[in-house]
């Protein structure tokens, strides 16, 4: 016995392990399909272009229109009627899945739930679709599935349901980051990213840690620290680093050599190159115009 929708209560009890059933890339040129549905979960990603979906969830009710561009997908929960519609040009990866009762090994779908809470919330939170966008983890989960599945003729195997279960928990923490981000404004999470960077601009930062910092993807923070402050995070980190470092060429005596490992840059070569580019002056020459003559007190007999 199967079940064709991630959102059947019964995975979360049962021993159930993740199946593809079909999958395919296409071409849509100026296409408009008829409604239709399907026994299984369906995963629809665009790879190129710009397509609409149109989902019917209430008979006699005006369809609900998804658009849906470059590196945005939408998963579509069984027995739900849709169709789709491209005015000009859409390349899609489709993929439709559901669930086998566990054989061999494989952990069920339960056991992975048990282990990973965004997939277990992903099971609790029914919906007839959700929509996301992809910052690259999806589609080359996605490929890799099916590029096993074509080395092996279509047939399923113990790598396949392991890359599925890989996709569906990777989606399950898109989801769960998304869901993040509507409930608490971004502007939170970049002011706590620029706290984090001015906390730990002398140490060698990337960004994956100011958004491990913050518990989201490194895809998404980029994204909505770029929206909110017009700058990337590496270009705001750079321009912090080298305000630093002019606070300590021009009120400071720490050596022009030693300036660099103040302020997390490990290279002094490329210290001088990135200094020189923002400022117009290296670092020694800033010094010499700049540097402010420091208080020397000498000690009185009162003390």
């Amino acid at each position: 016995m199967g079940l064709g929708s991630l959102f059947d209560a019964a995975l979360l009890h049962g021993s159930y392990s993740p199946r593809i059933f079909a999958y395919y890339y296409k071409q849509w040129n100026g296409y408009r399909m008829g409604f239709h549905r399907h026994d299984s979960m369906e995963i629809m990603y665009v790879i190129q272009g710009n397509c609409v979906v149109e989902i019917e969830r209430q008979e006699r009710s005006s369809p609900h229109a998804v658009k849906l561009q470059k590196g945005e997908f939408i998963v579509l929960d069984a027995n739900v009627p849709h169709r789709l519609v491209v005015d000009q040009s859409c390349r899609m990866l489709n993929a439709e899945f559901g669930f086998a009762e566990r054989a061999g090994a494989f952990p069920s779908i339960r056991e992975l739930a048990e282990d990973e809470e965004a997939l277990a919330a992903l099971l609790r939170s029914p919906a007839f679709y959700f929509k996301l966008q992809d910052p690259d983890d999806v589609y080359y989960a996605l490929r890799s599935l099916v590029v096993e599945l074509d080395n092996r003729g279509g047939t399923g195997g113990m790598l396949d349901r392991m890359l599925l279960a890989q996709l569906l928990i990777r989606i399950g923490r898109l989801r769960a980051e998304a869901n993040a981000l509507q409930n608490q404004p971004a502007e939170v999470y970049v002011k706590q990213c620029t706290a984090y960077m001015h906390q730990n601009y002398d140490r060698d930062i990337r960004v994956k840690d100011v958004a491990a910092a913050v518990n989201l993807h490194p895809g998404y923070v980029q994204r909505i620290f770029k929206t909110n402050t017009g700058t990337t995070l590496i270009e705001y980190l750079t321009a912090l680093r080298v305000d630093k470092a002019k606070m300590l060429l021009q009120n400071t005596d720490i050596p022009v050599a030693d300036v660099s490992e103040y302020v997390g840059i490990g290279s002094r070569q490329y210290f001088h190159a990135l200094f020189k580019r923002h400022t117009g002056h290296t670092p020694i020459e800033f010094r010499q115009t700049h540097h402010k003559q420091l208080w020397s007190y000498e000690k009185s007999d009162d003390f």
